[in-house]
């Protein structure tokens, strides 16, 4: 009986239920059932500013999200790593202090390749972005650029990537992955028209990992021993070529291995075909930032015509000896930073700035840093304290600081910079979007072959969205995008070009 409701309560509920329709649904609320003002945008210390710790519909969202799995990846779970050496072949250290830059320098590293959305044992031949992390361990401590093969990403708020994932993992109530939902996201969200062009190319589906680029997505900051600082993007350029698969070309490999891309890769290493990859920097003064008709800090876009630097060379040479060990266990997290380099105000990074590492004392632990992979070679002297599977050396008295009893001090030099800032918090887009016209330059960047190729790609997927608004939404953005573009994807589903264009013609920039 306990279980069991009184009548008139089922009703009331049923009543309820039958008057909630979608032009009267729920408010969206906050787990203490508090309402959410803004799912949207994080807030921000005015107009350019960095995100608001005190962003808490941001804050749980991420924290909820990246609980999600035990003790899988959410995200990035299928992978293969290597153990490597960066060496600097530039002198820049009028750009930054940090010693790994130093030119000569040798650096150990290890890289972590992966698939992004599917799980841990899910075939390497499926559409999606590969991860491209990388740990330096250098002799101030561990830095992890950690990227993607695709220059951008699909959002540029990290108060969206749990939706943006939750659409495109498999639903709730079949556990199938299904166009339906992820194209009813993106349909509204426009910036993702230039990574969805770029994903649904043949550079959706690389042939494997040692045959893709990397890419830091984000602007960080670099800083020199003056304190001043220029914003940079970083890309790992592939020794060996860029080299992708087609649809059929993966679909054939796909009935036959799973494994291509993690068994090619360590079999290159064993027989001593190290790949190679040279780190190439865009760099760009503060103040030539607001200059540009587009955003910087978007992670939405590429920096058009700006110039590219090598500053370096990785060579991968040793496959990991216990892939639970090394591969798993590894932990990155863009907040793993040395002095000399910083986090940029984009508004995706600052929230993984946050996520990742947070994530990761869920999956690894209290004390992950600690184990081997994870370790810095430079010596950890904090007062952190105690936790599961502590194996650190901590000793003496003074576990805090300041203190007149000895202990550890701050080091002034390892400051952050100083960012000038104005206006009041905010909960706001950015003002220059420019949602299309990355995507239409990438389109027309390829040959006849490689659109007709994105095209039938793409037609397979979004020839399953029954939703006819949700179809055509996002045909009008791509043919906002290119109107070529537009009109051969668009004939492809049989739909009306003139409709599409009619949609396409009310979109802004």
């Amino acid at each position: 009986m306990a279980n069991h409701r009184p009548l008139h309560a089922l009703g009331i509920i049923a009543l309820s239920l039958a008057l909630l329709t979608p032009a009267q649904a729920a408010s969206l609320s906050r787990d203490n059932g508090a309402a959410v003002g803004d799912n949207q945008n994080s807030q921000t210390a005015g107009p350019n500013g960095p995100v608001m710790l005190q962003d808490v519909q941001l804050i749980q969202k991420l924290q909820h999200f990246d609980r999600e799995r035990i003790p899988e990846r959410v995200v990035h779970s299928r992978g293969a790593a290597a153990h490597g050496v960066f060496e600097a072949t530039a002198d820049i250290q009028a750009l930054s202090r940090a010693k790994v830059f130093a030119k000569g320098s040798k650096t150990p590293v290890f890289v972590r390749f992966s698939t992004v959305i599917h799980g841990q044992h899910s075939p390497e031949t499926l559409r999606d972005p590969r991860g491209f992390a990388t740990k330096f361990y250098t002799s101030e401590g561990n830095w992890d650029l950690v990227g993607n093969n695709l220059p951008v990403f699909f959002i540029r708020d990290a108060i969206k990537f749990p939706d943006m994932v939750h659409s495109l993992k498999p639903s709730p109530d079949s556990n199938l992955q299904d166009p339906n939902r992820f194209f009813d996201f993106f349909a509204h969200q426009p910036e993702a028209t230039h990574m969805l062009t770029r994903l649904y190319s043949d550079y959706g589906i690389p042939k494997g990992y040692q045959y893709m680029d990397g890419n830091s997505v984000h602007a960080w900051k670099l800083v020199n021993a003056q304190g001043r600082y220029v914003y940079v993007k970083f890309r790992w350029a592939s020794r060996q070529g860029q080299h992708n698969l087609t649809m059929q070309q993966a679909a054939a490999i796909q009935a036959k291995d799973f494994s291509h891309a993690s068994r090619e890769l360590m079999q290159a290493i064993k027989h001593k075909h190290y790949p190679q990859w040279d780190l190439y920097i865009q760099v760009m003064q503060p103040e030539d930032m607001a200059k540009l008709d587009y955003n910087p800090l978007d992670a939405t876009k590429i920096w058009t015509d700006v110039p590219e630097r090598k500053i370096g060379t990785m060579t991968l040479n040793r496959n990991p000896a216990n892939i639970f060990q090394e591969t798993e266990q590894s932990a990155f997290a863009p907040s793993n930073l040395v002095p000399g380099i910083e986090p940029s105000e984009d508004r995706l990074l600052q929230g993984r700035i946050f996520s990742y590492a947070d994530t990761q004392l869920h999956r690894v632990g209290t004390n992950g840093l600690q184990l081997p992979i994870n370790r810095p070679q430079a010596a950890v002297d904090n007062n952190n304290q105690d936790g599961a599977m502590n194996g650190g050396q901590r000793q003496g008295s003074v576990n805090y600081e300041p203190s007149r009893q000895g202990g550890l001090q701050q080091d002034a030099s390892a400051r952050y910079s100083q960012l000038p800032l104005s206006g009041s918090t905010q909960q706001a887009s950015i003002t220059k979007t420019l949602n299309f016209r990355q995507a239409g330059e990438f389109y027309r960047s390829l040959n006849k072959q490689e659109q007709a190729n994105l095209i039938a790609n793409l037609a397979a997927d979004l020839g399953q969205v029954s939703n006819t608004a949700t179809r055509n939404t996002m045909l009008s953005y791509f043919y906002k995008a290119d109107s070529g573009y537009g009109q051969a994807i668009s004939k492809a589903l049989n739909a009306n070009v003139a409709d599409i264009a009619k949609l396409a013609a009310q979109l802004h920039e």
